[in-house]
């Protein structure tokens, strides 16, 4: 893919971003050889992730799905990334046309591709944010015109925080977004992991540590990412492998199965 004319004219295409990686491994278009370089050496260090990228993708429609059933009319997405098929807004709508979205991502060239699919949807928008800033997100106009903040929020994190390290305080961050939902809110959330996983995974993350990427993962045992829904109920099944989440057939499993366990998934809710 060449650079577009929707690509803001200060992102330099030539360092990779993890963001246009990831729309790489599930098939997108919106990624350049830099990106698709550290996606083929991290598929090769670990055959099998684009079927873990395209079970997380399985296990957000199947969350918003349930949301949706359970009354939720607004999603709050954080790390959204770059639009692809089956986005929060497409799956949430096609339930309940008057469900509201605001994605937020701080990769330029999401946030740009976001703003041309959303054209002519109101009750949609994007915001250019760093989760890392939770004050600035949840008092930003986008944000106050279409969420209520009084009734119950959807708020989505899905593969994004593995991305922020501990000396960020990842679980500090997330209670800081809880204490802003009204009760009955619901918390999903997606989260690489090293349990059960062996050199295979360390390989890949090689590739990304040595790629100038800005972003570098950190990953988390069971117990790491269950203490991050301090203050949300989990809901059955718990925390489990992202595919054990409330499977809907065949189509939400990665044929490799160690690629099931790859990333752990997890949705509570507010008392």
């Amino acid at each position: 893919m060449q650079r577009g004319e929707w690509v803001p004219p200060d992102v330099d295409i030539s360092v990779p971003s993890i963001s246009r990686t990831y729309d790489y491994l599930l098939g997108g278009a919106h990624n350049f050889a830099a990106d698709r370089a550290v996606g083929e050496r991290i598929e090769a260090a670990m055959p099998g992730l684009r079927a873990a990228a395209r079970v997380n993708r399985a296990f957000l429609a199947r969350v918003v799905r349930h949301l949706v059933a359970r009354g939720v009319r607004q999603f709050l997405d954080i790390g959204s990334g770059i639009p692809t098929v089956g986005n929060v807004h497409e799956v949430a709508q096609a339930r309940a046309p008057e469900c509201r979205v605001l994605y937020v991502d701080r990769d330029p060239v999401a946030v740009a591709h976001s703003e041309l699919i959303l054209v002519g949807n109101d009750r949609v928008d994007v915001v250019p944010a760093d989760l890392r800033d939770p004050a600035g997100i949840l008092a930003d106009r986008r944000v106050r015109r279409l969420l209520d903040l009084d009734e119950p929020v959807g708020l989505l994190m899905l593969l994004v925080l593995h991305w922020v390290p501990d000396e960020d305080d990842p679980a500090g961050l997330v209670a800081r977004y809880r204490d802003a939902l009204a009760p009955g809110s619901w918390f999903a959330m997606t989260h690489v992991t090293a349990d059960e996983q062996g050199e295979e995974l360390s390989e890949a993350t090689d590739v990304i540590r040595r790629s100038r990427s800005r972003d570098q993962v950190t990953l988390r045992s069971r117990a790491e990412i269950a203490d991050l829904f301090a203050g949300f109920d989990l809901v059955e099944p718990g925390l489990v492998g992202c595919a054990g989440w409330r499977p809907g057939g065949p189509a939400d499993m990665a044929d490799e199965s160690d690629m099931n366990v790859l990333v752990y998934a997890g949705v509570g809710r507010k008392a």
